[in-house]
């Protein structure tokens, strides 16, 4: 591990900064904003209270005061899909880089909007400012991974692909250590805790523009060769690249006169058609495979094993520090294990904690210890997920498809993305209310099929490129059909036969 590390440090330092500065204002974007709203919610609601008060002398009662609350928490998932839909056409027209830079101006708006609202005693300008980080959080998920695999070499692509979920990770563990009391989890100070996504933007406005434009996209898109050469020997050294070059060339060959495809087009396309259902079940378990769930509980079990009430933040801070870390070790590992691998231990780990978890939450009442296992059991649920669905999942899209269907690919992604988790937002604490602990059984369904499926129908993709993996599943699938023929002509028809 310490020899791949050096090894990525030495030999391509700029690939090291770009995924530090991508990040910083792509995914730790999205995390941040995702787990920021829980410290500061008490002094939001009396911010909507005393706006009410001082414009219209209402206090509001408790049910429009949560329907409030809510409608702020998921305004973010609308801008979230929002942002989704309109990057491809972005990403096609301006580049890679330049999205990215604008991007920041977009959350530096949305920024400036939390700042001012208590001066303005406006929680409508909170409301705004989570849809506008909503847009910038969707645009960025799409152009940062895309931006940082296609700047990675070939070989280290899936441990860089890691990062996209590791600063995620990242992102939700700062915002729950900037929310105590210590730092900017105070009724003065909450407005900054809000706006610290504009200064993340602010840092990596200042820092991008010293990182080369993708290589890919200055080759398949623009056509010039030239600065594809330049930007590989900024990124990967002063060495001979010919052989990448090559290699992109031959896929820009293969695609002459074809155009950047559509989402309709790609959903038409059968020969695509297993990539496609991998991303689709991909991100449509990682969503509904109960990380949210087990967050949610995660205050009612610290306080059955006696966690004091002013200190579950500080303990809630080990499982953001567990995703963290655990996702660091993902990014050592998964040029090693292969990500075929790693999604299949971790949705298996997570299946066997949800049947535990789900025992031990419906008995704890009854036996005294039982708190303790279901705290041990959700800690294990996070580092299943982190070391296996959420490192291995983020790169799918750019990983699976050639240059004219990534975009349409990570535009289906996103939305599957950003579509669940309003729906787990919206209805999961419905489901709660009504099944209680057996709400597990439900993600356990997701965790168990998206296992068989990748099983049986994905192979292993590691160190491949987007047109060698199309073969590997043309070859996995036609050998499936092989073996279906083979066995329906061991039975003849009666008129066969006759």
């Amino acid at each position: 591990v310490n020899a791949r590390l050096r090894h990525l440090q030495l030999d391509y330092p700029v690939v090291v900064a770009a995924i530090f500065v991508s990040g910083i204002g792509g995914t730790f974007q999205y995390g941040f904003s995702i787990s920021v709203m829980t410290s500061p919610s008490a002094f939001i609601n009396q911010l909507v209270n005393q706006t009410c008060v001082h414009r219209y002398g209402v206090h509001l009662p408790e049910g429009q005061l949560s329907l409030i609350w809510s409608f702020m928490v998921s305004i973010f998932c609308v801008g979230g899909l929002l942002g989704s839909l309109v990057a491809s056409p972005l990403l096609s027209r301006f580049g890679r880089k330049r999205c990215l830079l604008g991007n920041n101006c977009v959350t530096v708006a949305g920024a400036v909007l939390m700042l001012l609202s208590t001066t303005a005693q406006s929680f409508e300008m909170i409301m705004a400012a989570r849809f506008i980080y909503g847009v910038s959080a969707g645009v960025g998920l799409s152009v940062h991974s895309i931006y940082l695999l296609e700047c990675a070499p070939k070989r280290l692509r899936g441990m860089v692909g890691v990062t996209v979920a590791t600063f995620a990770s990242f992102g939700k563990f700062l915002a729950q250590l900037l929310g105590i009391s210590e730092f900017l989890g105070t009724r003065e100070r909450w407005p900054w805790l809000l706006g610290f996504n504009g200064f993340a933007a602010l840092l990596q406005l200042s820092t991008l523009p010293f990182l080369p434009e993708s290589p890919r996209f200055l080759l398949l898109d623009r056509g010039d060769q030239q600065a594809c050469e330049r930007a590989l020997r900024k990124l990967w050294g002063d060495r001979d690249h010919s052989r990448e070059v090559e290699e992109m060339l031959e896929e820009k060959a293969a695609q002459q006169g074809i155009r950047s495809h559509s989402v309709l087009e790609l959903m038409r396309n059968r020969s695509l058609r297993w990539q496609l259902l991998t991303v689709l079940v991909s991100y449509l378990a990682l969503q509904l495979c109960g990380i949210n769930a087990v967050y949610f509980y995660l205050f009612a079990v610290l306080r059955a094993a006696g966690i004091k009430e002013h200190q579950l933040r500080y303990a809630a801070l080990g499982t953001g520090l567990c995703e963290t870390v655990t996702s660091v070790a993902c990014f050592l590992i998964i040029e090693k294990t292969g990500k075929k691998v790693l999604l299949l231990r971790g949705y298996t780990g997570m299946s066997a904690v949800l049947i535990l978890l789900t025992i031990t939450l419906y008995f704890q009442k009854h036996v005294s210890w039982l708190p303790y296992c279901s705290l041990v059991l959700i800690f294990l649920f996070i580092f299943c997920f982190a070391s296996g669905p959420a490192g291995a999942t983020a790169p799918l899209a750019g990983d699976l498809f050639t240059q004219q269907f990534k975009s349409a690919a990570y535009i289906i992604a996103c939305t599957i993305n950003w579509i669940c988790l309003f729906v787990v937002g919206m209805v999961f604490p419905i489901i709660v209310e009504h099944l209680q602990a057996f709400c597990f059984l439900i993600f356990l369904f997701f965790c168990i099929s998206c296992g068989l499926f990748i099983k049986f129908n994905v192979p292993e993709i590691k160190n491949l490129t987007a047109l060698q993996i199309a073969a590997e599943f043309q070859k996995m699938h036609a050998k499936g059909n092989e073996s279906k023929t083979t066995e329906v002509n061991k039975f003849p028809t009666q008129e066969t036969k006759l």
